[in-house]
């Protein structure tokens, strides 16, 4: 991320990874290839955009007094995403140049990712950080702090290049990581996630400690599947808020991307470590003293009826979009749908799907006749070990099977 701590008006031209370094006037990385430059429009505020709004053009916080969620972020957080911009040409970097006011105890940081696929995107990642593989478009995420209410940082202009650095290659295939994660239940009806949707009774969606994998509103681009660790149950519900303790805490990624805590081993939260082992004083990348050790945090329908949970405890957490191979949107009216043992409207249910999770498909088979969204078909999609649904609840980009026969 970019992040602007200094007082008064600034310019950032951030040009590689290692951006405060660039801020100070230090040697930025060379590019590879020089590739376009754009100017974003930050003066049009969406859907998808979170406590900000743009009058004069200027982009700031709409309410400097806004709190998500006691111990999440202390101060006030808004966001503000970009359309998908096209790139002529693939490219695997994308940096920023940001013009801001930030008074003291305020921050602008901006966040990029790149298309690869129909339904897939890279991670969140710092702009001016290399991706793993090229990519065809682009969007970024500017993230505004306040630390003292009534206080506003102030983005006045964005621009952003694309060129193709380092680490140019293909993505080779690869299973999405699967660690066992103690779960707890969120709650909070009536309170805003980070994405900004407003929590509903009986909601199906997760919380993870960072906003790397943090999907948009109406949106599963991040997806989990979370099985309780016998396997009998499991959910597939997508990421929409930050926490629980950290929020900068991708612990499921390698220590040579993770942004924090790069000390412990890869799929250990830090929470865990603070808990059991007095990591970091016992204490949060905000200071507070860890009360769990939990990793993700399940709105109460995946809770109660997706998994079946009466306390917390842990489960197997797949993180869906670390994997490759072919992908689907689960697309309902807006409840989640059941996930079956074999192709049969009569198979034992072995937990739910929830609208928007993006889905791996790992083969298909022949089974009941189901009439759903996109139709009406006998094709039944293998999405987890036993797990089943109809493929015409799935949005794939495709009337015909995307993945082989099981």
């Amino acid at each position: 991320m970019i992040r602007i701590k200094k007082a008064g008006r600034v310019t950032a031209a951030v040009l590689a990874a290692g951006a405060v370094t660039a801020l100070a006037g230090g040697p930025a990385q060379a590019a590879t290839t020089t590739g376009a430059s754009w100017p974003e429009n930050v003066s049009t505020v969406d859907y998808d955009d979170v406590n900000v709004t743009a009058a004069g053009g200027t982009l700031t916080l709409a309410d400097a007094a806004w709190h998500r969620t006691a111990q999440v972020f202390a101060g006030s957080e808004g966001s503000f995403t970009t359309a998908e911009h096209e790139l002529a040409t693939p490219a695997n970097r994308v940096s920023a140049e940001l013009s801001a006011d930030t008074p003291k105890g305020t921050t602008v940081e901006v966040d990029v990712r790149g298309r690869t696929g129909v339904h897939d995107w890279t991670e969140w990642t710092p702009a001016g950080t290399a991706f793993k593989t090229t990519v065809s478009a682009v969007q970024a995420r500017v993230s505004l702090h306040s630390d003292t209410d009534g206080l506003r940082p102030a983005v006045r202009g964005l621009r952003l290049s694309a060129d193709s650095g380092p680490q140019a290659n293909a993505l080779a295939a690869t299973t999405a990581s699967t660690y066992k994660i103690f779960a707890t239940r969120e709650g909070l009806t009536g309170h805003t996630t980070a994405n900004g949707h407003v929590i509903t009774s009986r909601d199906h969606f997760v919380a993870l400690p960072s906003g790397r994998g943090l999907s948009s509103k109406g949106s599963g681009t991040y997806s989990v599947r979370v099985c309780k660790t016998d396997n009998s149950r499991c959910e597939y519900a997508p990421v929409w808020d930050v926490g629980p303790w950290n929020t900068k805490d991708d612990y499921w990624n390698p220590a040579s991307v993770r942004a924090e805590y790069k000390d412990l081993p890869q799929g250990q939260p830090e929470a865990y470590a603070a808990y059991h082992n007095g990591y970091n004083g016992g204490k949060d990348d905000l200071g507070y003293k860890v009360g769990n050790p939990a990793g993700i945090d399940l709105a109460d329908g995946v809770f109660y009826d997706g998994l079946g949970m009466s306390d917390n405890g842990n489960l197997n957490v797949t993180y869906l979009w670390t994997g490759s191979g072919p992908t689907g949107v689960v697309s309902t009216a807006g409840d989640p749908m059941n996930v079956r043992a074999s192709a049969s409207t009569s198979a034992a249910i072995k937990g739910l799907a929830a609208n928007y999770a993006k889905v791996t498909i790992e083969c298909y088979v022949e089974g009941d006749t189901v009439t759903g969204k996109f139709g009406t078909s006998n094709i039944w999609d293998r999405i987890g070990p036993n797990n089943y649904v109809s493929d015409t609840y799935l949005q794939t980009g495709s009337d015909l099977p995307v993945a082989p026969h099981c």
